[in-house]
């Protein structure tokens, strides 16, 4: 069973940094792929970022250049550097999981298991 304990979100100032951290249990797998979605009230969730066991990563056109995801093995954990933040609706941020793939689309479906969000607003 993988559990998913996201962190680091908080209010920021548009231009500015946060880093978020996703703490993974149960991740025991050779092949798999770790995302960080977003969604904001009343929109879809969409994708951000995700990356495979080699750490080969995929980025949503939007946050390109300003985003970057990685991942420490040793220690379990996802990470989400979000830099240059855009003023926009304040968004829950979700760390998901990916059982034996290697190419991560960020298609929710493909998931298996989430984590509870945490909280980003961006004001400008």
């Amino acid at each position: 069973q993988v559990h998913l304990v996201e962190s680091g979100g908080g209010s920021v100032q548009a231009g500015g940094s946060l880093r978020l951290s996703c703490a993974a249990s149960g991740v025991t797998y050779s092949s798999y792929c770790m995302a960080w979605f977003r969604q904001a009230p009343g929109k879809e969730r969409e994708g951000v970022a995700s990356i495979n066991a080699v750490s080969t990563t995929w980025y949503a056109d939007s946050v390109k250049g300003r985003f970057t995801i990685s991942q420490d093995n040793a220690k379990n954990s996802l990470f989400l550097q979000m830099n240059s933040l855009k003023p926009e609706a304040p968004a829950m941020y979700y760390c998901a999981f990916a059982l034996g793939r290697w190419f991560c689309q960020m298609n929710q479906a493909d998931y298996n298991y989430w984590g509870q969000g945490t909280p980003v607003t961006v004001s400008s």
